[in-house]
């Protein structure tokens, strides 16, 4: 994106600076100033999460604004490819409602703490969405941080044999 713009539910927007990325984990560290102190979220774990939790989807579904929906966790460490080819290994599966906006919104236990992150809907089976375990959020986020595991280098040599004429 060539520009990004963060909007709060209190409808205060905010330009973003991408600070890293990480596309293969759908995971991005942005940074906005503001003036006023910003909300924030508790952060949960992901390692005791239990078939059967009842969890809370929050995001912008087809563009309708601060949609909440519940559901149950069904599956976790759910491996996920895609043409073949393995994507993860360890998504939160669940039926709360996670449909094409919700990316990026937070899945929370139901003490409003964040456990995962939404990412994924399957398309072949309605209710199954999916969510990256707030654990390797959280062990993603350092690598982030850390500048020199994101910054990618490209080196470009071209060799050719020079005759020295000796």
């Amino acid at each position: 994106a060539s520009k990004i713009t963060i909007t709060l539910s209190d409808k205060r927007s905010f330009e973003a600076e991408l600070l890293a990325s990480d596309s293969k984990h759908d995971l991005a560290l942005l940074k906005i100033e503001s003036p006023l102190p910003l909300p924030s979220i508790t952060w949960g774990s992901s390692s005791d999460i239990l078939i059967g939790e009842t969890v809370i989807a929050l995001g912008n579904p087809f563009g309708l604004q601060n949609s909440v929906t519940t559901g149950v966790v069904s599956a976790t460490n759910r491996s996920l490819s895609l043409d073949g080819q393995l994507l993860f290994d360890d998504f939160i599966q669940t039926d709360a409602a996670i449909n094409p906006g919700n990316s990026g919104g937070v899945l929370l236990n139901i003490l409003g703490q964040l456990i995962g992150i939404n990412t994924a809907m399957a398309a072949q089976g309605q209710g199954l969405g999916f969510a990256i375990p707030v654990n390797r959020v959280r062990q993603k986020l350092g690598d982030l941080l850390d500048y020199r595991k994101i910054k990618k280098f490209y080196l470009g040599l071209e060799l050719e044999q020079i005759e020295t004429g000796q």
